[in-house]
């Protein structure tokens, strides 16, 4: 179950999954807490047993899209799930026909392993590659 968190920002625990999911650049974090601090991010943590395992951060881009920002599994507790749960507990409980994320090559394969369509692209010409992730929803009541 998520667990919103922004108003924990100042929270350790909190600021560590946030410092994951910026590979450590202090700078990103700020930008990050900041971020989260608007009206329009939403910032939820996933809890296990008392402590936090994950983290999720997005925003809402319309009624249907959801762009997904930040996401980190203590490292932990990588590589048992926790990522493609929380995406799914964030799934269920926003809604979205459409889920968004840019991210690195490394997390990209990630998302591709659970199912997100992974197309890659460069910001500018010799900049490194990115890659955009997009995973629709199916709604279960249209018919073949």
């Amino acid at each position: 179950m998520l667990i919103d968190v922004k108003s924990q920002l100042a929270n350790e625990e909190i600021r560590e999954l946030l410092e994951y999911a910026v590979h450590g650049d202090e700078e990103k974090l700020d930008q990050a807490v900041k971020e989260y601090a608007s009206e329009d991010c939403k910032l939820y943590a996933f809890q296990e047993d008392g402590q936090y395992i994950g983290i999720i951060g997005y925003r809402k881009v319309d009624r249907d899209t959801m762009e997904l920002q930040h996401l980190a599994v203590h490292p932990e507790d990588r590589g048992m799930g926790y990522g493609r749960g929380i995406i799914l507990d964030a799934l269920l409980q926003e809604s979205p026909d459409l889920i968004l994320v840019e991210t690195d090559e490394e997390s990209a394969d990630f998302f591709r392993s659970i199912g997100f369509q992974v197309t890659g692209f460069t910001q500018y010409p010799g900049g490194p590659e990115y890659f955009r992730c997009t995973y629709e929803t199916e709604d279960e009541s249209e018919e073949d």
